[in-house]
């Protein structure tokens, strides 16, 4: 056999050689394909996925906007406050769980409900989560100082899991001014579909009453965010150059502040000057801008425990009395409560006889106590005697108004034309919470109530305030201070001023004129000295309860409510229910007045006797704070031209002690 001869084994390896390098340049082929999909033509993609598993997009929370009385006390604020936040697919439950829930000090039930939900959570591959075992969720809100101490403390211990600064709602004095202020509640799921464009998430909070909600959009601010690096743990870590992309944060812009024209220390006056009451509302308005300065409503509620800051629990406690109690702590009785105004309404009446020219109001009527018309006798409070227009105002003589409907044409038409010229009878448009309308009944409406039939006694309940006549506290405390200024019915005005966090003025609303009504001089003066009467003059039905150097003008109403029992009320509560209305409606002072009060004290029983006090209580309160800050002003106005005198006078400015803080009171008469 040839020497050079091919081995047979070798052309056999050779062969196999030749697959295995096909298979080899193969499999580098499709690692290079792979490298070149992963680094080129998914490079953008996988660059983000890297990015995203150790930059994290953090949400820094705005602060809401301060509100504030007409002299800068805060009546609405917001304090440091901690929420936890995990995301549920992330989060240890073997590892992580049982020590965030001993350092947040959870009880039995509680960690037990969380526990729950978080396996529910985890669990759900369905979509009836929506998705939110992958998001980050709201674990417990408010937690306590010690909780997080000890969770930053044990950062290291627990990755996946976040405390977040958030500011909660704070409201001062509590359940003084609470209707008007309202209150903030979290966002439920049906409305968070409809503000997630607006940029709310879950676990936010909503205005949901009062100011607070018609001022949303201006007390909310803006959110921020920034990128942050983190490692597989999920902890913070420094630095980020060149991973991190530009934009790296955008801060967040805080909410607007509030100026209202309400006077923190006359709503103080007014919750001291009810305290002997169950119920009721009081408005102040000032008479010459329509400017509200105080509101308040009775029984009230405290917004803090609405608002979140105290936890669910108290939420739950919270809502579960103001629905139950048959009070109704929830319904703001200055504006949303609508009563009928019974004798405080004869000073219109008597306006539409004399703008109508239907009486002489010097001519007297007999008054014995009653009027019988057709199969009913119409009782009066006492008897009265002669009686005039003045006498029948100031000692609130109901016969004498029952024979203006009756004898002199003094129809309901015309009854509700100047009522309706008052401005009652329609929503004063304040804008703040659910208002209601009140009614002011047409000879029309009546008759269409009752089936086609009009009976000439509606008339005679109208011109006194009673049967289907209905008003609101407010629009009551506008027609008054339209009947002291000369006939002007302004716009009410609860929010002076919109302002930045610096105090710098952004939007400054003036006073709205709503209508000039066309009245006789002489019919004003008229139904003026009848005010001042029946406070000031003997037989006055507010005569007894004055105060020495407080000048009042004005009328009381005892209004009637139906006698019949209350439902969901206890039987040793029905009394109380079936006890007429006191009503105080006037303003001060006699001469150049400035306010227009309004005091109902619900199933109160005598006007004179239960709402006088209180009103005058009010206005004493108010005069006081006149002259005090009055007084104020000009001792500061004193050292400011103090200093001027020895500044040098050639400087063209002031010197800088002497301009205004937008913090502090107006100077006196300032609007």
């Amino acid at each position: 056999m040839s020497l050079v001869s091919q081995r047979s084994d070798v052309t056999e390896f050779r062969r196999r050689f030749k697959w295995l390098a096909l298979a080899v340049v193969l499999a580098f082929l499709g690692i290079a394909t792979r490298l070149f999909q992963l680094q080129v033509v998914e490079s953008d993609e996988n660059r983000a996925t890297a990015r995203e598993n150790i930059v994290r997009r953090v949400t820094l929370a705005t602060t809401r906007g301060i509100i504030r009385d007409r002299n800068g006390k805060v009546l609405a604020a917001s304090r440091p406050s901690y929420n936890l936040y995990v995301v549920p697919e992330k989060l240890d439950m073997v590892g992580t769980w049982p020590k965030l829930a001993s350092y947040l000090g959870l009880g039995v039930d509680e960690r037990a409900r969380i526990e729950a939900m978080l396996t529910q959570l985890r669990g759900d591959d369905t979509g009836a989560g929506h998705g939110r075992k992958s998001q980050q969720i709201l674990l417990k809100e408010d937690i306590s100082r010690d909780a997080v101490a000890a969770l930053l403390t044990h950062e290291a211990e627990l990755p996946k899991v976040e405390v977040v600064p958030v500011p909660v709602r704070y409201y001062p004095f509590e359940e003084v001014g609470a209707h008007v202020l309202g209150y903030m509640a979290e966002v439920d799921a049906d409305k968070l579909g409809q503000l997630r464009s607006s940029g709310y998430v879950e676990g936010d909070r909503v205005g949901v009453t009062g100011i607070e909600r018609a001022w949303e959009s201006y007390l909310r601010g803006t959110r921020g965010w920034e990128k942050v690096l983190v490692d597989a743990k999920g902890r913070r870590r420094a630095g980020g150059e060149g991973i991190i992309e530009d934009p790296r944060r955008t801060d967040p812009i805080p909410g607007r502040d509030l100026r209202l024209t309400l006077d923190a220390d006359l709503l103080k006056a007014m919750e001291k000057a009810m305290r002997g009451e169950i119920a009721g509302g009081i408005a102040l308005v000032d008479v010459r801008t329509g400017r509200i300065l105080g509101l308040y409503s009775k029984p009230g509620f405290d917004p803090n425990a609405l608002s979140g800051g105290s936890g669910k629990q108290v939420i739950r406690d919270a809502f579960r009395r103001l629905y139950t109690d048959p009070l109704k702590p929830a319904l703001d009785k200055t504006i949303a409560g609508a009563y009928p105004p019974g004798s405080t309404f004869k000073p219109f009446t008597a306006l539409a006889a004399l703008e109508k020219g239907l009486i002489d109001p010097r001519a007297t009527q007999m008054c014995k106590g009653a009027l019988s018309f057709g199969k009913r006798s119409f009782r009066c409070t006492h008897v009265h005697g002669a009686v005039d227009l003045h006498i029948g105002i100031a000692e609130s003589c109901n016969v004498y108004f029952y024979r203006l409907a009756a004898e002199a044409g003094v129809g309901m038409d015309i009854i509700a034309e100047m009522g309706q010229r008052f401005g009652l009878g329609a929503k004063t448009g304040v804008g703040v919470s659910a208002e209601a309308a009140g009614r002011m009944p047409t000879r029309a409406w009546m008759t269409l109530r009752n089936k086609g039939q009009f009976r000439l006694g509606f008339g005679l309940n109208a011109a006194i305030g009673q049967g289907a006549t209905t008003v609101t506290v407010l629009q009551l405390a506008l027609a008054y201070a339209a009947l002291a200024n000369g006939g002007t019915l302004y716009q009410p005005q609860i929010v002076r001023a919109v302002e930045t966090s610096a105090g710098t003025v952004v939007q400054e609303f003036a006073p709205r004129v709503r209508r000039q009504m066309d009245l006789r001089p002489e019919n004003l003066a008229m139904v003026h000295k009848a005010l001042v009467a029946g406070v000031n003059q003997v037989g006055g039905t507010a005569y007894r309860a004055r105060l020495t150097g407080v000048e009042v003008a004005g009328k009381t109403g005892t209004a009637q409510v139906s006698h019949r029992l209350t439902r969901g009320v206890e039987n040793d509560r029905v009394w109380y229910f079936n006890r007429e209305h006191a009503w105080f409606s006037g303003f001060a002072p006699t001469k150049s007045p400035e306010v227009a009060i309004v005091v109902l004290v619900e199933h109160g029983g005598a006007g004179g006797k239960h709402a006088a006090p209180i009103a005058f209580e009010v206005v004493r309160a108010y005069q006081e704070l006149t002259r005090e800050r009055g007084a104020a002003g000009r001792a500061a106005a004193g050292r400011g031209q103090g200093r001027a005198a020895g500044a040098d006078p050639r400087a063209g400015s002031p010197p800088a002690g002497a301009v205004r803080n937008p913090l502090d009171p107006p100077p006196q008469g300032a609007p």
